[in-house]
């Protein structure tokens, strides 16, 4: 089975006894969950997608592991075109679902730690990277969602793993045994964990000789022995339980982000694939932060374009669509949302080949990448909410819109142009809500500023990768700086 259908994969997520702790009480399973129902659903969408012939040039892929047909976020990228269709994959899953559909992060870790596993053979004789091809052949055959772990907790960040007071604070090895590892410790933020097969762990930061049982990148189901989930907070999370249809805003999908705890795990020998050769920490993290980072040239933009939409709805229920002013600031937040992927194409098709055959982003426009969205879909949010209005917030409930004593005086004083609903009217301010302050805000905003590295992380990898020495060269040159004139 090379290709799951969402209703097989909604199956193989509820077959997976999982602990999953949420307001206090443990759950086996994210299935039928309201609070987290919606983002299985982001989720179910890239398999829908996939057995949509409509999209299977975007969707799919042929694996160079097997020949067979694949879902692409699975894939081993293997040119700058599987690149491009990679960012194009996700401007559609943005489009389709409005939020974050979760597969990017396992994406972009397996094609990072791929030729990172190559690198570490080369030098030190190890196997990992041909366990790593099986693993990844696995997921492939069973077309598994991975959910990519990266970030630690960090407890003093001035401090590398090795030096804290909690040694728990990064992921770590507490057991050495002959058939495998012991780990303890967390990775938090976890976009989508709750709905994911599997989970790839990656070291998070550069680390030192002393950081040995820290250098790690392993994989494990989610219903290993020991692991477990504690699901954050968003805002407006409750009003899914409520069973309104408007209130939510996006009521079909969304996201969900998880510490996800390691409490003595135990993973076999052939699923490690970095054990303490910390010089390649480095490596693995630049090259997963710089396929992130590519990622969300494709995700942000599909979901600003539901953004955009919405905003250009309200402008014409509010009557005032051919207003230069609108006008102005619709064509504004196209640009910014069609800047961000550029990028994301750009970066894309000036890949390289990595010597273990896949190809990797351009990692300066990677991160210049993601530079900009840190910064261009707060505009965006912000260009939306000011032409939705103050209604986006101030509208009442849907108890209240079909209340008989409140209904009539809704729909008398909060409709806007003829021929609309107000109750149509407040469905598109809920779902611009939701996108720029409710729950979808998550994977719009907060994803934009701190997912895949903080903006000063980015700053950091262009100051190394912009290549400041040559355009020095090159101004002296053209300058003819240094020669003496008067010879």
């Amino acid at each position: 089975m090379a290709l799951m259908t969402g209703e097989q994969y909604i199956e193989s997520i509820k077959k997976i006894k999982m602990r999953i702790y949420m307001f206090g009480k443990e759950y086996e399973t994210a299935v039928g969950n309201p609070i987290l129902q919606p983002s299985l659903n982001s989720v179910r969408m890239t398999y829908d997608l996939a057995n949509n012939p409509r999209y299977a040039d975007l969707m799919t892929a042929k694996s160079h592991l097997t020949g067979e047909t694949i879902n692409r976020f699975t894939h081993i990228h293997q040119n700058p075109d599987d690149l491009v269709k990679k960012v194009k994959m996700q401007r559609l899953c943005g489009q389709k679902t409005a939020a974050c559909f979760q597969r990017c992060v396992g994406l972009d870790a397996i094609n990072a730690v791929y030729s990172t596993t190559f690198e570490i053979d080369k030098k030190y004789g190890t196997d990992y990277h041909e366990k790593f091809k099986k693993y990844v052949q696995y997921c492939q055959e069973k077309d598994l969602t991975i959910d990519g772990a990266m970030t630690d907790p960090k407890g003093d960040r001035g401090l590398p793993p090795s030096k804290q007071a909690d040694p728990d604070l990064y992921l770590r090895v507490v057991e050495r045994r002959p058939d495998g590892i012991v780990v303890k410790g967390a990775k938090a933020h976890q976009t989508g964990i709750c709905n994911s097969h599997e989970v790839l762990v990656m070291p998070t930061v550069a680390m030192g000789p002393d950081d040995k049982d820290y250098a790690l990148s392993f994989a494990v189901p989610l219903d290993a022995e020991g692991l477990f989930m504690i699901v954050g907070r968003q805002s407006c999370d409750t009003r899914k339980l409520e069973g309104s249809k408007i209130d939510v805003g996006n009521r079909a999908f969304g996201g969900v982000e998880a510490l996800t705890v390691f409490d003595n795990v135990f993973v076999p020998n052939e699923r490690i694939f970095l054990n303490g050769e910390t010089e390649f920490c480095s490596m693995l993290v630049e090259r997963f932060a710089g396929y992130h980072r590519q990622s969300y040239g494709g995700c942000k933009v599909g979901v600003g374009d539901v953004l955009i939409g919405a905003a250009a709805v309200a402008s014409e229920i509010n009557g005032v669509p051919k207003a230069s002013h609108i006008k102005d600031k619709l064509i504004e937040m196209i640009h910014l949302n069609e800047t961000l992927y550029s990028c994301g194409i750009a970066c894309s098709c000036e890949g390289v080949m990595t010597e273990s055959g896949n190809c990797l982003i351009d990692l300066l426009l990677a991160n210049v990448c993601k530079q900009n969205v840190t910064r261009l879909p707060y505009e965006i949010a912000r260009l939306a909410q000011d032409i939705a209005g103050g209604l986006m917030v101030t509208a009442p409930s849907e108890a209240d819109i079909d209340n008989p004593v409140t209904g009539p005086y809704i729909a008398k004083y909060f409709k806007g142009v003829s021929g609309v609903s107000a109750k149509d009217r407040i469905r598109i301010m809920r779902l611009i809500e939701n996108l720029t302050l409710g729950t979808a805000a998550v994977g719009y905003l907060t994803e934009s500023m701190h997912g895949a590295g903080s903006p000063q992380a980015q700053r950091i990898m262009i100051s190394r990768q912009g290549d400041l020495e040559s355009k020095k060269k090159m101004a002296k040159a053209i300058a003819h700086f240094g020669e003496d004139d008067e010879q």
